[in-house]
């Protein structure tokens, strides 16, 4: 989570939401991203749908079996949607989203049991930490939106 603490603070460095994702298989991280969506202007360029990406470009597959991913943030319907069809089989995420969150807070879509597939979860890690990050960024934007 550290790693992906680190990510989100790049993203921040480019004026974007501060969230990191990473993806890793066998101890090793495979995949890294931060939040691209002002950059690129491309509504889908979040943290995980990014790092979920180029994690099946690096193993030449859709199916992540076997790998984790650690984001900053709980994941949104859509990058929840993209964990399920990619079948990661462990998310781990710091800070809750109480507003758009799907892995808890608002729905918990990756332990649905209509789907396919379903994760392990682990929710909470370092999340004061991730929270702060997303609770200083919006204060800064606010304070300079003024």
């Amino acid at each position: 989570m550290e790693k992906a603490i680190e990510l989100a603070k790049k993203a921040e460095g480019i004026n974007e939401v501060p969230i990191g994702a990473l993806v890793v298989k066998d101890g090793e991280v495979i995949a890294e991203a931060y939040n691209l969506r002002e950059v690129e202007q491309r509504a889908i360029a979040h943290a995980e749908l990014l790092a979920i990406d180029q994690a099946c470009e690096k193993l030449n597959t859709w199916r992540l079996t076997g790998c984790t991913l650690y984001v900053t943030l709980e994941p949104c319907p859509m990058c929840a949607g993209a964990i399920i069809q990619s079948r990661v089989d462990r998310v781990v995420y710091g800070a809750r989203d109480p507003k758009a969150g799907c892995v808890g807070s608002i729905y918990d879509l990756l332990n649905e049991q209509r789907f396919n597939h379903q994760c392990e979860v682990e929710r909470g890690v370092l999340a004061e930490e991730c929270g702060e990050l997303l609770t200083n960024f919006f204060r800064k934007l606010r304070k300079r939106n003024k």
